[in-house]
């Protein structure tokens, strides 16, 4: 616990302190001293501003002690350490975690994760040839994992708030749902009450999953307003007209 009476003798210190710092630092990097604190009975430490451009905001840390009954300050520790609004590297995060949307290219792999809570354990065969041929072929399973609720939820709220959601610019514009749209696939299983994919390759949507509420100019039933035929007079040439042009 700091001591309640700060230690004179420490305080007064200053330039042992700074005599410790410039040991360690590069030359020209110890600054003003910039205070001291009482870290305990008879433990100051005293800081002085880092001036090497590398490390804007730190600062330099010398710690003295001195015993009981003694009169001189001996040095217990130095280094550097992050002041207010200092300069430091971001927090450290696990490869898997660091990945974004769209950082995977040819060749990547994604390190696999055991316990991931958008996964669940999928159909496992039981031995019974009629069930397992349900499981496998009509409900299309078969695989170590499929998506858990939390995995549908996650990817449905991702979908629907991205750019072939109603949110979007060009369903707000359009005048007809994708649900009425002869181009839409709905999904299969639960998210098929929500979602489908886009099957027009004039849509900005092709290939993509779609919400049912979703839309855009392509729709399958809508036209565009028929416009009245006109009709452009050719231009006349008149052979008899002369220019009168003067020298």
């Amino acid at each position: 616990m700091p001591s309640s009476k700060p230690d004179t003798t420490l305080l007064g210190a200053v330039e042992v302190a700074r005599a410790a710092a410039l040991e360690v630092a590069e030359p020209g990097t110890v600054g003003d001293h910039v205070g001291a604190e009482a870290e305990g009975e008879r433990v100051v430490t005293h800081f002085f501003a880092c001036t090497a451009a590398a490390y804007p905001g730190w600062r330099w840390a010398v710690t003295l002690a001195r015993p009981p009954r003694g009169r001189k300050a001996t040095v217990s520790e130095t280094h550097l350490v992050p002041g207010e609004g200092a300069l430091r590297s971001p927090e450290w995060l696990p490869y898997v975690e660091r990945l974004a949307p769209g950082d995977i290219g040819p060749g990547d792999r994604t390190p696999y994760v055991t316990d991931d809570p958008l996964l669940e354990q999928g159909f496992e065969a039981t031995g019974d040839e009629d069930v397992d041929e349900v499981g496998f072929f009509e409900l299309g399973l078969g695989r170590r994992r499929v998506l858990s609720a939390e995995g549908r939820e996650r990817a449905a709220q991702r979908w629907y708030d991205g750019d072939h959601g109603p949110g979007a610019e060009v369903a707000r514009r359009a005048t007809a749902p994708c649900s009425t749209c002869g181009y839409f696939v709905p999904m299969a299983g639960a998210l098929r009450s929500v979602f489908g994919v886009c099957a027009n390759e004039w849509s900005p949507s092709d290939g993509a999953v779609v919400s049912l509420d979703h839309g855009c100019g392509a729709h399958s039933e809508v036209d565009v307003e028929e416009r009245a035929a006109g009709t452009v007079d050719p231009p006349v040439l008149d052979d008899l007209a002369l220019d009168v042009v003067e020298h």
